[in-house]
């Protein structure tokens, strides 16, 4: 592991964050905000690492993958209330406020996406 910037992943990172902006302000419910915007941020998680971190790719993504599932089972625990931040649009937004399972499976196929196109890219999962 090496820290380099690489600028195609922070092209993407910034390219994915903007239509994440997009979709949390404009739309305030349905599949996009909640489904396809949980998919996105795995992703979006994923780029920003790479951006900087170089990395095998398959590392990278089981590290993401473990962090929004800790993320996700923290709001089991009402995180945002320990945190005294349950008033807080941004916090809701960023951390979430409800446990789903269908966001542990949005965040999988997130992933599992990430890696079948470096696979398809790279022929192999390479630093």
């Amino acid at each position: 592991m090496s820290l380099k910037l690489n600028k195609t992943y922070t092209l993407l990172f910034i390219v994915i964050f903007t239509i994440e902006i997009l979709i949390a302000k404009f739309l305030t419910s349905g599949f996009i905000r909640y489904t396809f915007g949980d998919y996105l941020v795995v992703i979006l998680i994923y780029c920003f690492l790479k951006s900087f971190i170089h990395t095998e790719a398959v590392k990278m993504a089981i590290g993401v993958l473990i962090f929004a599932f800790v993320i996700e089972f923290l709001q089991l625990i009402n995180l945002l209330q320990l945190l005294n931040l349950e008033n807080y649009n941004l916090a809701k937004l960023i951390l979430g406020s409800t446990f789903q399972i269908s966001d542990l499976i949005a965040y999988t196929l997130g992933i599992v996406t990430i890696l079948i196109i470096e696979y398809k890219i790279y022929k192999l999962w390479i630093p």
